[in-house]
């Protein structure tokens, strides 16, 4: 049995795996949290080469083989959000939007991402605004 983390470790035309990340903050989850939603977004959006950087081990070269813009992934170059959108970069799911509040999920984290530095970089651009 061999293990890898690797986002895509045989070569290929298929989309790897990722470790896509749940978002919320509590103002969020709240009534009305959809538009918190969409601010948290908006201020991840000119943030997204940095975001990528941290978002694998080798600072965006692992990624490169995944987030391709093909097969349910956002190309690694651009930033784009949607409701139900499986190939944006950032999904809020149908559910969060009829509900019109909940969380989001960033899908640009690759498999061997490093959940503390993800973390981190989320938190300290939506809620420190680093």
């Amino acid at each position: 049995v061999v293990v890898s983390f690797d986002p895509k470790p045989i070569p290929g035309d298929w989309n790897g795996a990722g470790c896509h990340t749940n978002v919320s903050t509590q103002p969020m989850r709240e009534e009305g949290g959809i538009q918190k939603i969409y601010e948290a977004i908006e201020l991840m959006e000119p943030k997204h080469m940095e975001h990528i950087r941290s978002y694998d081990p080798t600072g965006g070269e692992d990624n490169k083989r995944r987030l391709t813009g093909r097969h349910e992934t956002a190309s690694i170059n651009d930033f784009s959000y949607g409701v139900a959108h499986r190939g944006a970069s950032i999904r809020i799911p149908r559910q969060v939007a009829a509900d019109e509040k909940g969380y989001f999920e960033d899908r640009r984290p690759s498999s061997n991402a490093d959940p503390y530095e993800v973390a981190d970089r989320i938190i300290r651009t939506i809620c420190l605004g680093e």
